[in-house]
């Protein structure tokens, strides 16, 4: 008989959660390629569209099956947070908070645990930033995860640090990083991709939104004096940025906003912008800069303390006062000199390599068997 894990798919299917979405596809993906012999993945997900079940099978081949919720998404979450709904027998694995956490006996019945994902430390550090769910939801359910979660995943030490201090988890805490997207390359016809969607020669590229964490208002201050268009790609608010744009007196023709892309017009862009700018006061990890790493762009980033940890040596770290000057200058000095962008660009590269979802996963059934 198959050991069983079952994995919280509703992320995949939440179009509002696209960056945790993406990662807790990737990690589903290597966890059915990783299981050990003998076990196999389910996906738990929420009372869904008949054909949104046909797309959970198409894109993660290799699903032992689907246990489906008679509770629709919104539903769910509301008794999941409420503790009406009690975790199944064995193995549970979340990519966020989103699970059924409830009293269960570790001593007696140590084949049932639940393990949950939390992304960053903001509903602590920074609540007034915090997207996705809404702040009292995540509050609640991180302390349903005090109280009753095998194990809690970070994707850093820094929000590990983070967790130390404004929560008791104790050694249930485990990091496991996220990775670029398997697959992530640059794609043969990226030249005509960036013609297609109007981009410049050399362009500046962040993923910053108006969201204040972001900084984006610091960042078009930077880029005023210097030459060089920004681009935007991501969801974002147009008339907060445009309100942002005004205020920092930056020109309308060098803005370019994409909004949302597909996955390889992104590669593209990432790959072909001559510097990937991420300027967030904090995050719990940092997937653009490591997939802009993976693509060759040099980076420029904030020091926010997962970012730091993120890089190494391998990007222009801003710190200290006077954030949008520095900022200024980082960018300044990839863009004028050539040779500490190529040098930027392989030691990215380089620090990319050392993430991946295989590892991931495999950290993932190490912390299972481990409970």
């Amino acid at each position: 008989m198959a050991i069983s894990l079952r994995y919280v798919l509703d992320e995949i299917l939440d179009a509002a959660l696209p960056a945790t979405g993406s990662a807790a596809e990737q990690l589903a993906r290597a966890l059915i390629r990783t299981a050990p012999e003998g076990a196999e993945v389910i996906g738990l997900v929420s009372a869904s569209p008949e054909p949104e079940y046909a797309e959970l099978a198409e894109r993660l081949p290799g699903l032992a099956g689907l246990e489906k919720s008679a509770l629709a998404r919104r539903e769910l979450a509301s008794a999941w947070r409420r503790g009406l709904v009690s975790a199944p027998r064995g193995m549970l694995h979340s990519p966020s908070l989103l699970a059924p956490l409830g009293r269960h006996d570790r001593v007696n019945d140590p084949g049932t645990q639940v393990a949950v994902t939390l992304h960053d430390a903001l509903l602590w550090t920074d609540p007034e930033t915090v997207m996705g769910r809404s702040l009292a939801w995540q509050r609640a359910m991180i302390r349903r995860a005090e109280r009753y979660a095998d194990a809690l995943v970070v994707p850093s030490h820094a929000v590990a640090a983070a967790v130390a201090e404004h929560a008791d988890f104790g050694d249930r805490v485990r990091v496991i990083p996220l990775a670029p997207a398997e697959g992530l390359t640059i794609p043969h016809d990226a030249l005509a991709r960036l013609r297609e969607l109007g981009l410049p020669n050399s362009y500046v590229l962040s993923f910053a939104t108006p969201n204040p964490r972001h900084r984006l208002g610091d960042l078009l201050e930077a880029l005023l004096p210097l030459d060089v268009p920004l681009v935007l790609a991501g969801d974002s608010d147009e008339t907060t940025i445009e309100a942002l744009r005004e205020t920092a007196g930056f020109p309308a023709h060098r803005l370019v906003r994409l909004g949302r892309l597909g996955a390889h017009d992104r590669a593209a862009v990432q790959a072909g912008a001559a510097v990937f700018v991420q300027p967030s006061r904090e995050e719990g990890f940092g997937l653009g800069i490591l997939e802009s790493f993976a693509l060759g762009a040099p980076v420029v980033c904030s020091d926010a303390p997962a970012f730091v940890e993120l890089v190494d040596d391998a990007a222009e770290v801003v710190s200290g006062d006077g954030f949008a000057e520095g900022l200024r200058s980082a960018i300044a000095r990839v863009l004028d000199d050539e040779g500490h962008a190529e040098r930027l660009s392989v030691a990215g590269r380089d620090r990319a390599r050392a993430f991946s979802w295989r590892d991931s996963a495999e950290k993932v059934w190490q912390l299972h068997a481990d409970l």
